[in-house]
C-alpha cells in the first residue's frame, strides 16, 4: 500500500491498477494447499465458490481503506497454468466452462452488488487459448454481462499468430476488450 500511495503520488495522471489472484486458501482448494495442483472445491454457486467470490470484495474494500482502488479485477491468474504448474507454485485451475460458472453465477453478481466499479476481465493466461475461451465464457450471456475485457499473457504467442487468436477473438465479441497483462524476458532459457 505505501508503494502504491507512492505510484500514486507520483503519477501525472490517475493510474489504472488490476488485481489478479494466484490462489485462494488451501481450505478452499480440492487438494488441501496453496500450491499445487488443485481447484476450488465443490461447483459454481456453492459455498466455497461464494466465499471466494465474496474474498474478491472484501480485497477491494480493505483497499479502499486506504485510498487505493482498482480498475478492474481477473477471475484468475493463469487459471490453465494450475493443471501443468510445479508443485510448490500455488495456483487454481479452472477450464473456461468453470470459469464461466463462476463469474455468471458468483464473482460478477458479488462485483455488481459491491460499492465498487471496478471491472471484471477474464481469461488472463495465454492468448493460446483463444478464441475457443472466449466463446465459452462470452458464450454465456450471463457471464459476458459482467466482463469488461479479456486480460491475455503473452508467453506462448510464437506458437499462435494474433489473427488466429487476438483478431478472430475481436470479430467475435467486438464489444470487449483485449489487454495484455503480463509479459517478461528471460521466460524461456534457451533465449
Amino acid at each position: 500500500i505505501p508503494l502504491l500511495h507512492r505510484a500514486l503520488a507520483m503519477s501525472k495522471r490517475s493510474l489504472s491498477l488490476f488485481a489478479s489472484p494466484w490462489t485462494a486458501p488451501a481450505w478452499m482448494r480440492s487438494n488441501g494447499d496453496v500450491r499445487g495442483k488443485g481447484t476450488l472445491k465443490g461447483h459454481a454457486g456453492d459455498k466455497y465458490h461464494k466465499t471466494w467470490a465474496n474474498y474478491f470484495i472484501k480485497f477491494l474494500d480493505e483497499y479502499a481503506k486506504h485510498n487505493v482502488t482498482f480498475w478492474a479485477v481477473t477471475a484468475q491468474n493463469e487459471p490453465l497454468a494450475g493443471l501443468f504448474t510445479p508443485p510448490q507454485a500455488p495456483t487454481i485451475a479452472f477450464t473456461a466452462a468453470q470459469q464461466r460458472d463462476f463469474i455468471a453465477q458468483d464473482l460478477g453478481p458479488a462485483l455488481a452488488r459491491s460499492a465498487h466499479r471496478t471491472q471484471l476481465l477474464m481469461l488472463d493466461d495465454q492468448r493460446i487459448h483463444l478464441p475457443h475461451w472466449a466463446k465459452v465464457v462470452l458464450g454465456n450471456a450471463t457471464a459476458a454481462r459482467y466482463v469488461a475485457g479479456l486480460a491475455v499473457h503473452w508467453y506462448l504467442d510464437a506458437i499462435v499468430p494474433p489473427g488466429c487468436s487476438l483478431e478472430a477473438t475481436h470479430k467475435l465479441f467486438p464489444d470487449h476488450f483485449l489487454l495484455y497483462t503480463e509479459a517478461c524476458t528471460g521466460f524461456f532459457m534457451f533465449r
